[in-house]
Formats: C-alpha cells, sequence, structure tokens
C-alpha cells in the first residue's frame, strides 16, 4: 500500500444528478495548494444480466450526462485554476467500492453530499458519503452542498479524544491548516456524569489535561500554526457539530476496517456527516504519519 507522502493525486468524485461545483471547487482548491494532480472521477454502474426492458436506452442515457458532465466540471476546473493539472475519467463500475478503491493510491477523495437523513441515506442507491468513508485508505471529504461563508477568521476544527484515530485526525488538521494559513482547534467532548464527588479531581480536570498533553507535543511539530483547545460537555455529535459552526472543515477520525460499514465509522462520524455544518474530513488511523 502507498503511504500519504507518496500518493500523488486528488480524486473528486462528480455526481451527474447533483450540483458538482462545491465538492469539484474544494478539491481544485486542495489540488492547488498541495501542488497535486486532480482527478475528476464518475463511475458508471455496470448493467446486469437479465436485461429489463429499457436498460439499454437509461444506461446509455447516464453514460452521455456522465460524460458531460465530466467534461463541464474539467473546463469549470481549468477556468477556475488553470495553474493545476487535471484528467476526467468514467469508470466503469458500482460507485461506492469503485470509489473506495481510488483511495489506495489517491491522497484524498472529495464527495459532494445532499444532506440526507440516514433513512434515506439508507435507501438511496447514490449516497456514497457513508460507505466510502467507511472503506476509505485515505481522508475523505464530504462536502455540504448548502455550506456557505462563515466571515469568520479561517481555522479548522478537529475532534480529539485520545484515540489512535483521532491522533490522525489532529495530524491531518494540522498539515491542512499549515497549508491554507490557518487555526486549528482541538475538541474534546466531556458527558457530564450523574453525580460526582465533592473536593476531588473530577473527570472534567483530567479531560482538560489529557487534550492539553495531547495537542502539546503537536503544537512543536507545527511552530506556524496556531493550535488552540478545548473541553466542551455534551453530546458528541451534536457537540462537535456546534463547535464546527464557522469552520473551514471538521476534522474526525475514523475506525478501523473491521465489522459492518457502521461499525467500521462509528456513530459519532456518522452523526457528523449529516448534521455538521461545514466539510467534514474523515481520516482513518493508518494515516497518521
Amino acid at each position: 500500500m502507498s503511504t500519504s507522502a507518496t500518493r500523488q493525486d486528488i480524486v473528486v468524485g462528480v455526481d451527474p444528478r447533483e450540483d458538482w461545483r462545491p465538492a469539484v471547487g474544494w478539491a481544485a482548491d486542495e489540488a492547488h495548494r498541495r501542488g497535486l494532480l486532480l482527478r475528476l472521477v464518475v463511475a458508471v454502474p455496470p448493467l446486469h444480466e437479465p436485461r429489463r426492458p429499457g436498460d439499454l436506452p437509461r444506461h446509455r442515457e447516464f453514460e452521455e450526462a456522465a460524460t458531460r458532465a465530466l467534461e463541464a466540471a474539467d473546463a469549470w476546473v481549468r477556468e477556475r485554476r488553470p495553474e493545476i493539472r487535471t484528467t476526467a475519467t468514467l469508470l466503469d463500475g458500482v460507485p461506492a467500492p469503485t470509489l473506495a478503491g481510488l483511495t489506495r493510491e489517491a491522497r484524498m477523495v472529495v464527495l459532494g453530499s445532499r444532506r440526507l437523513n440516514r433513512v434515506a441515506e439508507f435507501l438511496s442507491a447514490g449516497s456514497l458519503a457513508v460507505p466510502v468513508s467507511a472503506q476509505a485508505h485515505c481522508p475523505v471529504v464530504v462536502v455540504v452542498r448548502t455550506a456557505r461563508s462563515t466571515g469568520r477568521p479561517p481555522h479548522l476544527v478537529v475532534g480529539v479524544d485520545g484515540s489512535e484515530p483521532s491522533q490522525a485526525a489532529l495530524a491531518l488538521a494540522l498539515e491542512e491548516a499549515e497549508l491554507r494559513g490557518c487555526a486549528v482547534r482541538a475538541v474534546a467532548v466531556w458527558q457530564p456524569p450523574a453525580f460526582s464527588l465533592r473536593g476531588r479531581d473530577t473527570p472534567l480536570d483530567a479531560e482538560r489535561r489529557l487534550l492539553a498533553e495531547t495537542v502539546a507535543g503537536w503544537a512543536e511539530k507545527y511552530p506556524g500554526v496556531r493550535l488552540g483547545h478545548e473541553v466542551v460537555t455534551g453530546s458528541p455529535v451534536e457537540a462537535l457539530a456546534e463547535a464546527a459552526e464557522h469552520a473551514e472543515a471538521l476534522v474526525v477520525g475514523r475506525r478501523g476496517d473491521g465489522g459492518y460499514l457502521g461499525m467500521r465509522l462509528g456513530s459519532v462520524v456518522q452523526g457528523l456527516l449529516h448534521r455538521a455544518p461545514c466539510p467534514v474530513i474523515t481520516v482513518p488511523a493508518e494515516e497518521r504519519p
């Protein structure tokens, strides 16, 4: 498997049925910052046997729409970012596993999101955010189509809980912030217990110390990045979504490769893909340098 240092392209999925510009624009900016090739792709599902009447015309129609979308996206990027290199590829395969396969060699994969709820996402054949993020070998960015300019000083928010995946997320957030010239806000979430003992060191105090120790080492590696940290209270999904209200992106770590998709991704990351008000970058633990 290639490492993050040897991966040489930013992959973006172009959805012919939706407005692809938010995701493609995000990916083009990332390719520009990193000096990497931007690879625009559409995966067209193959025809299955036995074929039903009308399958072939519909398949050809989708292929034509995919080709038009790729050409339009490529032209749009060339006009917007003429300095970056691009390729446009029509792939034959089921979209989710095909794009997940590309994560083995990509530096980053970028997808758009229609902000479906969990039931709608489960029922939607075209939904890619959860299955690709759960199986990816590189960071996956899910760009909300309704994302808007915040008018606040640019910063990234990263969820930190001391785990290996969150360490990988913190590393990626700092790397990304260094490229962008922005700050990082590391956020740990603490859920208050039903009761506590007076006069003793509280779990909240311990959480604050752990977070401070965690970010201290990383601050030394990225001295040019302003790194702040805080512990917030509440449920992880709601607290992190609120913390990222004005962020350029929210960075979170992903679990390992075992189990079904939901187990790999984790309930918090799944919830944030549906609730976060900004792009969500999911980072696999293997990404940590």
